[in-house]
């Protein structure tokens, strides 16, 4: 084996070898960044708590497995539960008590109580809940598209 095979040789090793540090390097960098995949989770009823715990003209915000929901008991004491998230651009809705209407703080998107956009940039209404009352409970599924 002449110098030239000699220079070939360890252009080869050190070629592989800068190869395999590069990969073993930046892998783990990929591999954190790439999104886990995970289910999603099978939610189709939540228990909220007793009816006669929620006043009128309130509202709060809760979980249905990873969706935010908004649940509110208007002044006639009619319980509404809908999507949180507004549909222009997924920021999370309050209700107004003054105005009795769902707000959408980021761009000034306004819905009714039925989810109904009105007003604003928001291109859709948002998702409906079903709301019912058991043995004093409030309980909220999906409800059926179609």
């Amino acid at each position: 084996m002449g110098n030239n095979g000699r220079r070939k040789f360890i252009t080869a090793l050190l070629s592989i070898g800068g190869l395999g540090t590069f990969i073993s390097a930046f892998y783990p960098v990929v591999k954190y960044m790439t999104p886990v995949k995970s289910g999603k989770p099978s939610v189709s009823s939540l228990k909220l708590g007793k009816l006669s715990d929620f006043a009128k003209n309130a509202w709060e915000i809760v979980r249905f497995g990873r969706k935010p929901l908004i649940i509110i008991n208007d002044e006639n004491g009619k319980l509404h539960a809908l999507s949180a998230e507004c549909t222009h651009l997924d920021c999370i809705v309050q209700y107004s008590k003054e105005e009795k209407m769902i707000i959408c703080a980021c761009h000034n998107g306004h819905y009714d109580l039925n989810g109904k956009n009105i007003s604003g940039p928001p291109p859709r209404p948002l998702k409906q809940y079903k709301v019912n009352i058991q043995n004093g409970e409030i309980i909220i599924t999906k409800k059926e598209d179609g």
